[in-house]
């Protein structure tokens, strides 16, 4: 195992062997970041990643502050005290403060500066049907995913070195953050992503734009313009062989996810895309299966399994 300046930590199985396969599943969340602090000790954030600010209104809040964790509230005008015109409004972030119980902003300063970046305080549930909800699963289940994949194939080495990398930057990095530079060091052949995209099995979701992706409906592998069909065809080959539900998204153009970096880093990196369903994003209750899960990770060991030396990774 080892890490790098960008705060990525990878894992590695058959170093001498060959081709190289990375596998990518991001640990960052999004989060907030302190901007200012007024007299009174509250402090006023702005986003870390893509919000919907309505979620933060009344959550708890868990602060890297200075010398440990800070928790706080945020905080709202209450309804009561709203004009009409307020209440059918929805929130901004300017509209929230976080109340972290001090009194004056030497107090707060005391605990919390500006830039300390914050996260939701929540915790992991257990739900019915092999379920699980809570704050970022998108995208720690696809760093767990990755992890589990390669100790399985551990279990069973084929001829590929395989290293699985838990990358950093992915929620705000449109310059490819942390997978962009594991890519360059690993230099792999192959990569694999795995996030998590949106289920479609809940109201208010047109399929006929985002397709239809069921929680328990098996992993999800994309296809489309930066996906190599190679390994997309590779993907589909395992899963029918191991008899692993799946589902093909179509994705036109970008993903939106590490994969739009890697693929292109150094000479051009063979990449896949497998996703996890996940309900309720960006908020403080997602969800997924862990059928799911468990299912991503043996279809990546057994892809893993398959490449040899000779595997031809140009369309023909």
């Amino acid at each position: 195992m080892t890490t790098d300046i960008a705060g990525n930590s990878m894992a590695e199985v058959n170093p001498k062997g060959s081709p190289t396969i990375m596998l990518d599943g991001h640990i960052d969340e999004i989060g907030v970041i302190i901007q200012y602090i007024d007299d009174d000790g509250y402090l006023y954030i702005s986003p870390i990643g893509g919000w919907d600010a309505q979620v933060l209104v009344g959550q708890r809040m868990r602060f890297l502050g200075t010398d440990g964790d800070v928790l706080g509230v945020v905080g709202k005008k209450p309804i009561h005290l709203m004009k009409t015109e307020d209440r059918e409004r929805a929130s901004k972030f300017t509209d929230l403060w976080v109340d972290i119980g001090a009194a004056s902003r030497a107090e707060a300063e005391a605990r919390v500066g500006v830039g300390d970046p914050g996260v939701l305080d929540s915790r992991t549930l257990d739900f019915p049907n092999d379920r699980i909800v809570s704050r970022s699963i998108d995208d720690r289940i696809g760093a767990f995913v990755v992890l589990e994949a390669l100790r399985r194939y551990a279990e069973k080495p084929g001829v590929a070195r395989v290293v699985a990398a838990a990358t950093t930057q992915e929620e705000i990095a449109w310059h490819g953050g942390g997978a962009a530079i594991s890519a360059h060091s690993i230099n792999p052949k192959i990569a694999i992503v795995v996030d998590v995209t949106f289920a479609t099995d809940h109201p208010n979701i047109e399929k006929k734009e985002i397709g239809e992706h069921k929680m328990g409906g098996g992993p999800i592998l994309s296809r489309g313009a930066l996906i190599s069909p190679v390994v997309l065809g590779r993907l589909r080959e395992t899963a029918k062989q191991h008899d692993i539900a799946h589902v093909v998204h179509a994705v036109g153009r970008d993903t939106s996810t590490n994969a739009d970096a890697i693929h292109i880093a150094r000479e051009g990196v063979a990449t896949g895309l497998v996703s996890i369903p996940n309900r309720y994003m960006h908020s403080p209750n997602e969800m997924v299966s862990l059928v799911d899960v468990d299912n991503a990770a043996t279809l990546i060991a057994e892809f893993c399994r398959s490449i040899t030396a000779d595997t031809d990774l140009t369309a023909r």
